[in-house]
Protein backbone atom coordinates (compact mmCIF):
# COMPACT_ATOMS: atom_id res chain seq x y z
CA UNK A 1 0.00 0.00 0.00
CA UNK A 2 1.27 3.50 -0.83
CA UNK A 3 2.24 5.88 1.96
CA UNK A 4 -0.56 8.24 0.97
CA UNK A 5 -3.12 5.42 1.22
CA UNK A 6 -1.78 4.53 4.66
CA UNK A 7 -2.06 8.19 5.72
CA UNK A 8 -5.67 8.26 4.55
CA UNK A 9 -6.36 5.16 6.64
CA UNK A 10 -4.84 6.81 9.69
CA UNK A 11 -6.93 9.91 9.08
CA UNK A 12 -10.14 7.88 8.71
CA UNK A 13 -9.40 6.04 11.94
CA UNK A 14 -8.63 9.33 13.75
CA UNK A 15 -5.23 7.92 14.59
CA UNK A 16 -2.76 10.39 13.04
CA UNK A 17 1.01 10.27 13.19
CA UNK A 18 1.85 12.61 16.06
CA UNK A 19 4.80 14.87 15.40
CA UNK A 20 7.07 17.05 17.51
CA UNK A 21 9.15 19.62 15.62
CA UNK A 22 12.31 21.13 17.11
CA UNK A 23 13.31 24.29 15.26
CA UNK A 24 10.89 26.35 13.17
CA UNK A 25 13.35 28.20 10.94
CA UNK A 26 13.44 28.13 7.13
CA UNK A 27 13.55 24.35 6.69
CA UNK A 28 11.06 23.77 9.48
CA UNK A 29 8.74 26.41 8.05
CA UNK A 30 8.73 24.70 4.67
CA UNK A 31 7.62 21.48 6.33
CA UNK A 32 5.05 23.35 8.40
CA UNK A 33 3.52 24.75 5.20
CA UNK A 34 2.68 21.20 4.06
CA UNK A 35 1.31 19.75 7.31
CA UNK A 36 -2.22 21.22 6.98
CA UNK A 37 -2.37 19.71 3.48
CA UNK A 38 -1.30 16.22 4.54
CA UNK A 39 -3.86 13.70 5.82
CA UNK A 40 -3.17 11.51 8.82
CA UNK A 41 -0.66 13.73 10.64
CA UNK A 42 -0.94 15.93 13.71
CA UNK A 43 1.73 18.39 14.76
CA UNK A 44 1.42 18.18 18.53
CA UNK A 45 4.08 20.69 19.37
CA UNK A 46 6.90 22.96 18.26
CA UNK A 47 9.95 23.71 20.37
CA UNK A 48 11.92 26.77 19.33
CA UNK A 49 14.30 29.13 21.13
CA UNK A 50 11.92 31.91 20.11
CA UNK A 51 8.27 30.80 20.29
CA UNK A 52 7.23 34.19 18.98
CA UNK A 53 9.44 33.82 15.90
CA UNK A 54 7.90 30.39 15.37
CA UNK A 55 4.43 31.97 15.44
CA UNK A 56 5.55 34.56 12.89
CA UNK A 57 6.81 31.81 10.60
CA UNK A 58 3.58 29.84 10.99
CA UNK A 59 1.60 32.91 9.97
CA UNK A 60 3.95 33.41 7.02
CA UNK A 61 3.28 29.90 5.70
CA UNK A 62 -0.48 30.22 6.13
CA UNK A 63 -1.39 28.54 9.40
CA UNK A 64 -4.74 29.61 10.87
CA UNK A 65 -4.61 31.10 14.36
CA UNK A 66 -7.11 28.62 15.79
CA UNK A 67 -4.71 25.76 15.11
CA UNK A 68 -2.36 27.31 17.68
CA UNK A 69 -4.76 27.78 20.58
CA UNK A 70 -3.41 24.88 22.68
CA UNK A 71 -2.42 25.88 26.22
CA UNK A 72 -0.24 22.83 26.81
CA UNK A 73 0.98 19.67 25.11
CA UNK A 74 -1.79 17.73 26.83
CA UNK A 75 -4.32 20.20 25.43
CA UNK A 76 -2.81 19.92 21.94
CA UNK A 77 -2.89 16.12 22.04
CA UNK A 78 -6.54 16.13 23.11
CA UNK A 79 -7.86 18.78 20.74
CA UNK A 80 -5.79 18.25 17.61
CA UNK A 81 -4.13 21.65 17.93
CA UNK A 82 -0.45 22.62 18.27
CA UNK A 83 1.43 23.89 21.32
CA UNK A 84 4.47 26.15 20.91
CA UNK A 85 7.14 26.61 23.58
CA UNK A 86 10.89 26.79 24.10
CA UNK A 87 10.97 23.53 26.09
CA UNK A 88 12.31 20.86 23.75
CA UNK A 89 12.71 18.33 26.56
CA UNK A 90 9.04 18.47 27.45
CA UNK A 91 8.15 17.98 23.78
CA UNK A 92 10.49 15.03 23.28
CA UNK A 93 9.36 13.34 26.48
CA UNK A 94 5.63 13.78 25.97
CA UNK A 95 3.82 10.45 25.43
CA UNK A 96 1.65 11.86 22.64
CA UNK A 97 4.63 12.36 20.28
CA UNK A 98 5.52 9.52 17.89
CA UNK A 99 8.12 11.17 15.64
CA UNK A 100 10.57 13.95 16.45
CA UNK A 101 11.70 16.08 13.51
CA UNK A 102 15.04 17.68 14.45
CA UNK A 103 15.27 20.87 12.44
CA UNK A 104 17.51 23.23 14.41
CA UNK A 105 20.55 23.23 12.14
CA UNK A 106 22.70 23.28 15.29
CA UNK A 107 24.67 20.00 15.22
CA UNK A 108 25.90 19.98 18.83
CA UNK A 109 22.39 20.60 20.16
CA UNK A 110 20.88 18.21 17.64
CA UNK A 111 22.80 15.31 19.16
CA UNK A 112 21.27 16.12 22.56
CA UNK A 113 17.78 16.25 21.05
CA UNK A 114 18.21 13.01 19.10
CA UNK A 115 19.63 10.99 21.99
CA UNK A 116 16.85 12.19 24.29
CA UNK A 117 14.30 11.18 21.68
CA UNK A 118 15.78 7.69 21.53
CA UNK A 119 15.70 7.48 25.34
CA UNK A 120 11.97 8.23 25.15
CA UNK A 121 11.31 5.69 22.37
CA UNK A 122 10.64 8.27 19.67
CA UNK A 123 11.50 7.88 16.01
CA UNK A 124 13.69 10.69 14.66
CA UNK A 125 13.82 12.40 11.28
CA UNK A 126 17.06 14.37 11.38
CA UNK A 127 17.22 17.43 9.17
CA UNK A 128 20.44 18.61 10.84
CA UNK A 129 22.68 16.54 8.59
CA UNK A 130 25.77 18.24 10.06
CA UNK A 131 25.27 16.08 13.15
CA UNK A 132 24.82 12.95 11.07
CA UNK A 133 28.08 13.72 9.28
CA UNK A 134 30.19 13.46 12.43
CA UNK A 135 28.40 10.69 14.34
CA UNK A 136 25.68 9.20 12.12
CA UNK A 137 26.89 5.62 12.48
CA UNK A 138 26.57 5.81 16.27
CA UNK A 139 23.17 7.52 16.05
CA UNK A 140 21.96 4.74 13.78
CA UNK A 141 23.13 2.02 16.14
CA UNK A 142 21.71 3.82 19.18
CA UNK A 143 18.32 4.04 17.47
CA UNK A 144 18.36 0.33 16.67
CA UNK A 145 19.24 -0.49 20.28
CA UNK A 146 16.30 1.67 21.43
CA UNK A 147 13.91 -0.05 19.05
CA UNK A 148 13.18 3.11 17.05
CA UNK A 149 13.98 4.43 13.58
CA UNK A 150 16.53 7.15 12.87
CA UNK A 151 16.41 8.70 9.41
CA UNK A 152 17.82 11.38 7.17
CA UNK A 153 15.17 13.80 5.90
CA UNK A 154 13.62 13.42 2.46
CA UNK A 155 13.74 16.68 0.52
CA UNK A 156 17.28 17.25 1.66
CA UNK A 157 19.62 15.94 -1.00
CA UNK A 158 21.28 13.07 0.95
CA UNK A 159 18.01 11.17 1.39
CA UNK A 160 17.10 11.75 -2.25
CA UNK A 161 20.50 10.44 -3.36
CA UNK A 162 20.13 7.42 -1.08
CA UNK A 163 16.76 6.78 -2.74
CA UNK A 164 18.35 6.80 -6.20
CA UNK A 165 21.14 4.48 -5.04
CA UNK A 166 18.56 2.12 -3.56
CA UNK A 167 16.61 2.19 -6.84
CA UNK A 168 19.73 1.28 -8.78
CA UNK A 169 20.82 -1.55 -6.52
CA UNK A 170 17.29 -2.94 -6.20
CA UNK A 171 17.08 -3.07 -10.00
CA UNK A 172 20.39 -4.92 -10.14
CA UNK A 173 22.58 -2.08 -11.40
CA UNK A 174 26.05 -1.52 -9.94
CA UNK A 175 26.38 2.09 -8.80
CA UNK A 176 29.36 3.80 -10.38
CA UNK A 177 28.79 7.18 -8.76
CA UNK A 178 26.09 9.23 -7.07
CA UNK A 179 25.76 12.75 -5.77
CA UNK A 180 24.27 16.17 -6.15
CA UNK A 181 24.86 19.36 -8.07
CA UNK A 182 26.35 22.63 -6.86
CA UNK A 183 27.39 26.06 -8.07
CA UNK A 184 31.12 25.85 -7.53
CA UNK A 185 34.37 27.65 -8.22
CA UNK A 186 37.45 27.00 -6.07
CA UNK A 187 37.56 30.50 -4.54
CA UNK A 188 34.05 30.00 -3.12
CA UNK A 189 35.70 28.07 -0.27
CA UNK A 190 36.81 31.46 1.07
CA UNK A 191 33.32 33.00 0.96
CA UNK A 192 31.84 34.55 4.10
CA UNK A 193 28.32 35.63 5.07
CA UNK A 194 29.18 39.06 3.66
CA UNK A 195 29.87 37.75 0.15
CA UNK A 196 27.38 34.91 -0.08
CA UNK A 197 24.43 36.55 -1.86
CA UNK A 198 26.49 37.91 -4.75
CA UNK A 199 28.07 34.51 -5.37
CA UNK A 200 24.84 32.61 -4.76
CA UNK A 201 22.83 34.59 -7.31
CA UNK A 202 20.32 36.29 -5.02
CA UNK A 203 19.90 39.93 -4.08
CA UNK A 204 19.95 40.90 -0.39
CA UNK A 205 16.29 41.89 -0.84
CA UNK A 206 15.35 38.42 -2.10
CA UNK A 207 17.23 36.84 0.79
CA UNK A 208 15.46 39.05 3.33
CA UNK A 209 12.05 38.34 1.79
CA UNK A 210 12.61 34.62 2.16
CA UNK A 211 14.00 34.89 5.69
CA UNK A 212 17.22 33.32 4.47
CA UNK A 213 20.16 33.00 6.85
CA UNK A 214 23.40 34.19 5.17
CA UNK A 215 25.61 31.93 7.31
CA UNK A 216 23.51 28.89 6.54
CA UNK A 217 23.41 29.61 2.81
CA UNK A 218 27.13 30.33 2.82
CA UNK A 219 27.68 26.82 4.18
CA UNK A 220 26.30 25.59 0.85
CA UNK A 221 28.33 27.98 -1.25
CA UNK A 222 31.72 27.46 0.42
CA UNK A 223 31.60 23.70 -0.11
CA UNK A 224 30.83 22.77 3.49
CA UNK A 225 27.30 21.55 2.92
CA UNK A 226 28.14 19.56 -0.23
CA UNK A 227 30.89 17.83 1.77
CA UNK A 228 28.54 17.24 4.72
CA UNK A 229 25.84 15.80 2.50
CA UNK A 230 28.28 13.67 0.52
CA UNK A 231 29.55 12.30 3.83
CA UNK A 232 26.03 11.36 4.89
CA UNK A 233 25.46 9.60 1.57
CA UNK A 234 28.75 7.71 1.78
CA UNK A 235 28.08 6.56 5.32
CA UNK A 236 24.55 5.48 4.43
CA UNK A 237 25.32 3.69 1.15
CA UNK A 238 28.92 2.52 1.51
CA UNK A 239 30.04 4.51 -1.55
CA UNK A 240 33.63 5.73 -1.37
CA UNK A 241 34.86 9.33 -1.32
CA UNK A 242 37.74 11.05 -3.14
CA UNK A 243 41.05 10.77 -1.30
CA UNK A 244 41.62 14.54 -1.10
CA UNK A 245 38.22 16.21 -1.26
CA UNK A 246 35.45 16.69 -3.78
CA UNK A 247 36.51 17.43 -7.36
CA UNK A 248 33.38 19.30 -8.54
CA UNK A 249 33.73 18.37 -12.23
CA UNK A 250 31.72 20.79 -14.39
CA UNK A 251 29.03 19.12 -16.47
CA UNK A 252 25.59 19.54 -17.91
CA UNK A 253 22.99 16.89 -17.12
CA UNK A 254 23.81 15.24 -20.46
CA UNK A 255 27.51 15.11 -19.63
CA UNK A 256 27.20 13.49 -16.18
CA UNK A 257 27.63 9.93 -17.56
CA UNK A 258 30.76 11.13 -19.37
CA UNK A 259 32.52 12.60 -16.32
CA UNK A 260 31.34 10.14 -13.68
CA UNK A 261 33.44 7.31 -15.04
CA UNK A 262 36.79 6.06 -13.75
CA UNK A 263 39.87 8.04 -14.81
CA UNK A 264 41.00 5.00 -16.79
CA UNK A 265 37.91 5.38 -18.99
CA UNK A 266 38.03 9.16 -19.46
CA UNK A 267 36.13 10.29 -16.36
CA UNK A 268 37.22 11.80 -13.05
CA UNK A 269 36.65 8.98 -10.55
CA UNK A 270 39.52 7.31 -8.73
CA UNK A 271 37.49 4.10 -8.95
CA UNK A 272 33.94 2.91 -9.42
CA UNK A 273 31.53 3.34 -6.52
CA UNK A 274 32.14 6.93 -5.41
CA UNK A 275 30.27 10.04 -4.30
CA UNK A 276 30.91 13.26 -6.18
CA UNK A 277 29.39 16.72 -6.75
CA UNK A 278 28.82 18.18 -10.21
CA UNK A 279 29.46 21.89 -10.73
CA UNK A 280 27.02 24.06 -12.68
CA UNK A 281 29.85 26.43 -13.67
CA UNK A 282 32.74 25.93 -16.06
CA UNK A 283 36.15 26.57 -14.53
CA UNK A 284 36.19 30.04 -16.10
CA UNK A 285 32.85 30.89 -14.45
CA UNK A 286 30.57 30.39 -17.45
CA UNK A 287 27.14 28.99 -16.61
CA UNK A 288 26.55 25.50 -17.98
CA UNK A 289 23.20 25.09 -19.80
CA UNK A 290 20.81 22.48 -18.41
CA UNK A 291 22.71 22.05 -15.17
CA UNK A 292 22.09 19.82 -12.16
CA UNK A 293 22.77 22.57 -9.59
CA UNK A 294 19.64 21.93 -7.51
CA UNK A 295 19.32 18.24 -8.25
CA UNK A 296 20.62 14.75 -7.53
CA UNK A 297 21.84 11.91 -9.73
CA UNK A 298 23.13 8.35 -9.88
CA UNK A 299 25.29 6.79 -12.59
CA UNK A 300 24.94 3.05 -13.19
CA UNK A 301 26.70 0.57 -15.44
CA UNK A 302 25.42 -1.97 -17.94
CA UNK A 303 27.41 -5.08 -17.09
CA UNK A 304 26.27 -7.09 -20.10
CA UNK A 305 25.82 -6.40 -23.78
CA UNK A 306 22.12 -7.18 -23.41
CA UNK A 307 21.63 -4.40 -20.81
CA UNK A 308 23.77 -2.04 -22.90
CA UNK A 309 21.57 -2.79 -25.90
CA UNK A 310 18.46 -2.07 -23.78
CA UNK A 311 19.87 1.37 -22.98
CA UNK A 312 20.29 1.96 -26.71
CA UNK A 313 16.87 0.60 -27.67
CA UNK A 314 15.04 2.77 -25.15
CA UNK A 315 17.05 5.88 -26.05
CA UNK A 316 18.73 6.21 -22.64
CA UNK A 317 21.40 8.91 -22.76
CA UNK A 318 24.74 7.27 -22.00
CA UNK A 319 28.44 7.92 -22.32
CA UNK A 320 30.06 7.11 -25.71
CA UNK A 321 30.63 3.48 -24.73
CA UNK A 322 26.92 3.01 -24.14
CA UNK A 323 27.60 1.38 -20.78
CA UNK A 324 27.19 4.25 -18.32
CA UNK A 325 23.75 5.77 -17.76
CA UNK A 326 22.69 8.54 -15.36
CA UNK A 327 19.25 8.87 -13.78
CA UNK A 328 18.54 12.19 -12.11
CA UNK A 329 16.10 14.53 -10.41
CA UNK A 330 16.87 18.04 -11.48
CA UNK A 331 15.25 19.66 -8.46
CA UNK A 332 14.79 19.01 -4.77
CA UNK A 333 12.12 20.76 -2.71
CA UNK A 334 13.83 20.77 0.70
CA UNK A 335 11.41 21.00 3.62
CA UNK A 336 8.36 20.61 1.38
CA UNK A 337 9.23 16.90 1.04
CA UNK A 338 9.91 15.95 4.68
CA UNK A 339 6.51 14.31 4.94
CA UNK A 340 7.90 11.36 2.97
CA UNK A 341 10.36 10.60 5.77
CA UNK A 342 7.81 11.10 8.53
CA UNK A 343 5.38 8.72 6.84
CA UNK A 344 8.04 6.14 5.97
CA UNK A 345 9.42 6.09 9.52
CA UNK A 346 6.03 5.97 11.25
CA UNK A 347 4.07 3.74 8.86
CA UNK A 348 6.68 1.39 7.42
CA UNK A 349 9.38 1.53 10.07
CA UNK A 350 11.87 2.38 7.32
CA UNK A 351 14.44 5.16 7.22
CA UNK A 352 14.88 7.29 4.12
CA UNK A 353 18.65 7.02 4.51
CA UNK A 354 20.62 6.07 7.62
CA UNK A 355 24.34 5.66 8.29
CA UNK A 356 25.43 2.03 8.40
CA UNK A 357 29.15 2.67 8.79
CA UNK A 358 31.86 5.31 9.01
CA UNK A 359 33.38 5.72 5.56
CA UNK A 360 33.65 9.50 5.25
CA UNK A 361 34.18 12.60 7.35
CA UNK A 362 34.10 16.39 6.98
CA UNK A 363 37.14 18.08 8.49
CA UNK A 364 37.21 21.78 9.41
CA UNK A 365 39.69 23.60 7.16
CA UNK A 366 40.98 27.14 7.62
CA UNK A 367 39.56 29.83 5.32
CA UNK A 368 42.39 32.16 6.39
CA UNK A 369 45.33 32.08 8.77
CA UNK A 370 43.94 31.43 12.26
CA UNK A 371 45.61 32.82 15.34
CA UNK A 372 45.78 31.47 18.87
CA UNK A 373 42.76 32.66 20.86
CA UNK A 374 40.38 32.99 17.90
CA UNK A 375 36.98 31.33 18.13
CA UNK A 376 35.80 29.06 15.32
CA UNK A 377 32.33 29.85 13.99
CA UNK A 378 31.43 26.59 12.23
CA UNK A 379 30.09 25.92 8.75
CA UNK A 380 29.28 28.91 6.61
CA UNK A 381 31.14 31.37 8.83
CA UNK A 382 34.31 33.39 8.60
CA UNK A 383 36.91 30.93 9.88
CA UNK A 384 36.51 27.40 8.46
CA UNK A 385 34.96 25.39 5.64
CA UNK A 386 34.41 21.64 5.40
CA UNK A 387 36.62 19.28 3.42
CA UNK A 388 35.39 15.79 2.56
CA UNK A 389 37.94 13.08 3.42
CA UNK A 390 37.91 9.31 3.89
CA UNK A 391 37.18 8.46 7.51
CA UNK A 392 40.47 6.58 7.76
CA UNK A 393 42.36 9.70 6.74
CA UNK A 394 40.45 11.85 9.21
CA UNK A 395 41.00 9.45 12.07
CA UNK A 396 44.72 9.12 11.30
CA UNK A 397 45.23 12.90 11.39
CA UNK A 398 42.89 13.45 14.35
CA UNK A 399 40.70 15.65 12.16
CA UNK A 400 38.34 18.13 13.79
CA UNK A 401 34.79 17.47 12.50
CA UNK A 402 33.28 20.57 10.95
CA UNK A 403 30.05 20.04 12.85
CA UNK A 404 31.94 20.42 16.12
CA UNK A 405 33.92 23.51 15.08
CA UNK A 406 31.42 25.86 16.72
CA UNK A 407 32.44 28.30 19.46
CA UNK A 408 35.71 26.51 20.18
CA UNK A 409 39.01 28.28 20.79
CA UNK A 410 42.07 27.90 18.58
CA UNK A 411 45.12 27.05 20.73
CA UNK A 412 47.71 26.58 17.95
CA UNK A 413 48.25 28.69 14.81
CA UNK A 414 46.63 27.20 11.72
CA UNK A 415 47.60 28.26 8.21
CA UNK A 416 45.06 29.04 5.53
CA UNK A 417 44.05 25.86 3.71
CA UNK A 418 45.20 23.58 6.52
CA UNK A 419 42.73 21.11 7.99
CA UNK A 420 42.39 21.35 11.76
CA UNK A 421 42.86 18.53 14.23
CA UNK A 422 41.76 18.01 17.83
CA UNK A 423 45.09 19.36 19.13
CA UNK A 424 44.50 22.71 17.42
CA UNK A 425 41.47 23.58 19.55
CA UNK A 426 40.13 23.57 23.07
CA UNK A 427 37.10 21.31 23.26
CA UNK A 428 34.55 20.76 26.00
CA UNK A 429 34.82 16.99 26.64
CA UNK A 430 31.56 16.90 28.59
CA UNK A 431 29.12 17.39 25.71
CA UNK A 432 27.13 14.44 24.41
CA UNK A 433 28.33 15.26 20.89
CA UNK A 434 32.00 15.05 21.88
CA UNK A 435 31.49 11.80 23.77
CA UNK A 436 29.59 10.05 20.98
CA UNK A 437 32.07 11.22 18.34
CA UNK A 438 35.03 9.89 20.34
CA UNK A 439 33.14 6.66 20.95
CA UNK A 440 32.65 6.30 17.22
CA UNK A 441 36.35 6.89 16.56
CA UNK A 442 37.21 4.16 19.06
CA UNK A 443 34.71 1.75 17.51
CA UNK A 444 36.28 1.88 14.04
CA UNK A 445 39.73 0.67 13.10
CA UNK A 446 41.12 1.14 9.59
Amino acid sequence: MSLHAKLLERAAANRPIRIGLIGAGKFGSMYLSQIPRTPGVHLVGIADLSPEAARVNLARVGWEAQRLEAKSLDDAAKNGTTFISDDWQALVRHPSVDVVVECTGSPMHAVDHILEAFANKKHVVNVTVEADAFCGALLGSRAKAAGVVYSLAFGDQPALICDLVDWARTCGFPVVAAGRGHKWLPHFSESTPETVWHHYGLTPEQAERGGLNPKMFNSFLDGSKPSIESTAVSNATGLGVPSNGLLYPPASVEDIPYVTRPISEGGVLERKGMVEVISSLEKDGRVIPYDIRMGVWVTVEAETDYIKNCFEEYKAHTDPSGRYFTLYKRWHLIGLEVGMSVASVALRGEATGVATGWNADVVATAKRDLKVGEMLDGEGGYTVWGKLLPAATSKRMGGLPLGMAHSVKVIRPVAKGQSLCWDDVQMDPNTAAFKIRREMESAYSF
